[in-house]
């Protein structure tokens, strides 16, 4: 069940709130053992895609409530605050997860977080960007203000950022739509298995969090609480507060990291909690592979941030669980916050790449030679930034290796003549003009140097020379 917070103190909240009740055929029901101030009095309750949503009214501005989850006739799922935003900003459809990582100055408690769900904001932010009126951005906030002891997970979905907004029945409407459309958008608490889920929390940055947005919008991943520049202030050293860098954590259900600037104090202080600190390239290579396989991998090869990168027989040893599997791991975590191996690695066979012949093949055709990498391996190291494949590779198949070779074997057929397998090497002839011969033969370096190699005749001296002539054999092994 979802709950839906809505405050008689925010018009915004009120507004969307009558757009929600005009968007769909609610029941009107009556609570007697609450005061309307609570919740309690009328409310409305509705059923969509099969899960019930219920409306709750309060006196109350959101950030000042004690957790309304007891007002609900039954226990939510996770809450969505409807509410307005305040800020410079322009017209903008926000969201963002609750808590103080130092004082609190708007409700909650000091150094306090509440339960987040980053699946849901996932989904509140796809909605933005479907149904965001012209004129309006989308973005989502750092951790800020109350209330902070709730029960259940929640999330505030906000239209902003001024009186024009809270009264546009346009922006209003696109809210609620997108509140509406939770369950049909499969909004979870989750990112990905909820036994082990794809959360990150967040550090650095402004207030709109551009770089945690991207991962929202273009990841596998889901970002639970964000302490964005100012609140990484207020928290000051993190190594002297624990317990809030923790239970931002436990809120978020993560034990990932994704730290915005250099900041090696804050990521020392991390590390020596248990939490894995990865990149935004980490999460985009990563995507929703399983985390017992890549750690695996990231062990028996190099890491992804060195440039480990994932081939198509991937998926052929993830088991039968679907990306989001535990194949081939134990459910507990690395002492680096990463998954543990268990026997994912008894999966793969870890095996050198023929790296002369890769390059070679590289040098001709780089997508094609890229394509034939992926084609044949689990994943595979690489340099200059992840754009060329080099070292080791994990195969599914020690048979694998020899179709990789065979598939460069015929990127070299682009240049050369002849190309064959032959004493565990890969042997490319090719027929070409021979400047050694040329010169034997008395025909100056220049002109009718290009002229022969072009196929023409030249004059030397009053005899013709033919291309034949000064044309040669020249052969290349490249170790298989």
């Amino acid at each position: 069940m979802i709950g839906l917070v809505a405050s008689r103190a925010d018009r915004a909240s009120e507004h969307i709130a009558e757009q929600l009740l005009d968007l769909a055929d609610w029941s009107s029901r009556v609570d007697d053992d609450r005061p309307d101030a609570r919740g309690g009095g009328t409310y409305h309750r509705l059923h969509r895609a099969g899960d019930a949503v219920e409306l709750r009214a309060f006196d109350d501005l959101h950030i000042y409530l004690d957790d309304p989850t007891a007002a609900f006739s039954e226990r939510p799922d996770y809450l969505v605050f409807l509410s307005r935003h305040s800020g410079d900003t322009g017209p903008l459809l926000t969201c963002h997860f609750t808590g103080n990582f130092g004082d609190a100055e708007y409700g909650g408690a000091s150094r306090a977080v509440a339960p987040a769900c980053p699946g849901v904001q996932r989904a509140l932010v796809a909605g933005f960007d479907a149904h965001a009126p012209d004129g309006y951005d989308v973005a989502i906030e750092g951790t800020h203000h109350g209330p902070t002891d709730l029960a259940v997970p929640a999330v505030f979905a906000e239209l902003g950022s001024d009186d024009a907004q809270w009264d546009d029945p346009a922006g209003a409407a696109a809210v609620a739509r997108v509140v509406l459309e939770l369950p049909d958008r499969d909004a979870a608490v989750h990112v990905g298995d909820p036994a082990d889920p794809r959360h990150l929390v967040g550090f650095g940055g402004g207030h709109y969090a551009p770089r945690f947005e991207r991962v929202v919008r273009d990841t596998a991943w889901g970002v639970g609480h964000i302490a964005v520049d100012w609140q990484l202030d207020d928290l000051g050293n993190p190594k002297a507060h624990p317990d809030v860098v923790d239970a931002a954590f436990d809120a978020s259900d993560a034990r990932f990291a994704l730290v915005e600037g250099d900041r090696p104090v804050l990521r020392e202080a991390l590390e020596n909690r248990g939490y894995r600190v990865v990149s935004e390239t980490w999460v985009r290579v990563v995507g929703d592979r399983p985390l017992g396989l890549v750690a695996a991998l990231e062990s028996d090869l190099c890491s992804v941030d060195d440039g480990l990168r994932f081939g198509a027989r991937a998926a052929d040893v993830e088991g039968d669980g679907g990306a989001d599997s535990d194949a081939g791991r134990d459910s507990d975590s690395a002492a680096d916050g990463s998954a543990d191996p268990g026997d994912a690695a008894d999966r793969y066979v870890v095996a050198d790449l023929p790296d002369d012949l890769l390059a070679a093949a590289q040098g001709i055709d780089t997508d094609r030679t890229r394509d034939a990498v992926e084609a044949h391996t689990v994943a595979f190291e690489t340099a200059e930034s992840g754009t060329r494949a080099v070292g080791e590779a994990a195969l599914a198949d020690p048979a694998d290796r020899a179709a990789l070779v065979d598939a460069l074997a015929d990127v070299l057929r682009e240049k050369y003549d002849d190309v064959e397998r032959r004493g565990g090497a890969v042997v490319a002839r090719v027929d070409a003009f021979d400047p050694a011969l040329a010169r034997d033969a008395g025909v100056p370096e220049g002109p009718k140097f290009g002229r022969l190699s072009s196929g023409e005749p030249v004059d030397v001296d009053g005899e013709t020379v033919e291309p034949d002539d000064v044309r040669s054999v020249r052969e290349e092994r490249f170790p298989a």
